[in-house]
């Protein structure tokens, strides 16, 4: 059974843990994405976490109900990252092309973490804002809520996609990484146009793109497909306004 989590103004500690921090769940999810960055996914425990505090392992459950709690507030961390500081211009392609951008961009900050989370829906205050504010940009630029939530979801999932994709090859052993890396040359600009003819006639273009993130050229072709949905009628340049509370 979940264990009840208490608010946190109750559970705050009030001695310093060994390591001489007082703990909060801000904290333990900052050493959280430390050690998913230093051990991967297999070495994040409640009692790895624990020593890395300097506090008992139970003592995470009084802030999360479980450690799967535990990666929705990491998952929640990076999405809040991710629009700090952003500020809508008032142009919705603008304005979603770089939320889109920061969005993959705060995940591949930390590709461990973005394995374990990209693919998860955490239903925390960050992720709620984040979706709010594009569900805003859309709807202000003028489209029906049919469209708006079929150029939302198209737009969440081509973000989180990309970036769990981009993340995973991040988080290869530097050796294998390179080796994939290198593959566009040893092996497809080295095949016969004859057998292969056009693999052979784009192998540079191929080389020279294939080890780069699609995802700014895939975001571009979906905002284009985007607004060729958008009514004649709108002007496509409201602003909705600054993001919700907590981004």
């Amino acid at each position: 059974m979940a264990k009840q989590v208490v608010p946190e103004a109750e559970r705050r500690r009030r001695r310093p843990t060994k390591q001489g921090a007082v703990l909060s769940e801000q904290l333990i999810v900052q050493t959280a994405l430390r050690m998913l960055h230093e051990h991967g996914s297999s070495g994040l425990t409640a009692r790895r976490l624990g020593l890395a505090l300097g506090a008992d392992p139970s003592t995470l459950y009084r802030y999360f109900r479980s450690m799967d709690d535990l990666t929705l507030a990491i998952g929640d961390e990076l999405i809040g990252r991710a629009l700090a500081d952003w500020q809508a211009c008032g142009r919705w392609q603008d304005d979603l092309r770089e939320l889109g951008l920061r969005i993959h961009r705060s995940y591949l900050d930390h590709p461990q973490a973005a394995v374990l989370t990209a693919s998860r829906v955490t239903g925390r205050a960050r992720e709620i804002a984040a979706d709010e504010t594009v569900l805003g940009i859309l709807r202000t630029a003028g489209f029906a809520d049919p469209a708006a939530v079929r150029i939302y979801h198209a737009f969440v999932d081509q973000a989180l996609a990309f970036a769990a994709l981009d993340a995973a090859s991040l988080a290869l052993p530097a050796e294998a990484r390179a080796a994939d890396e290198r593959m566009w040359e040893s092996t497809y600009a080295q095949l016969s146009p004859e057998t292969h003819p056009h693999i052979a006639a784009a192998a540079g273009l191929l080389a020279a793109r294939m080890n780069n993130s699609a995802y700014p050229a895939a975001l571009d072709m979906l905002l284009d497909s985007a607004e060729r949905q958008l009514p004649r009628s709108a002007t496509g340049t409201g602003t909705p306004g600054a993001p919700p509370q907590g981004l």
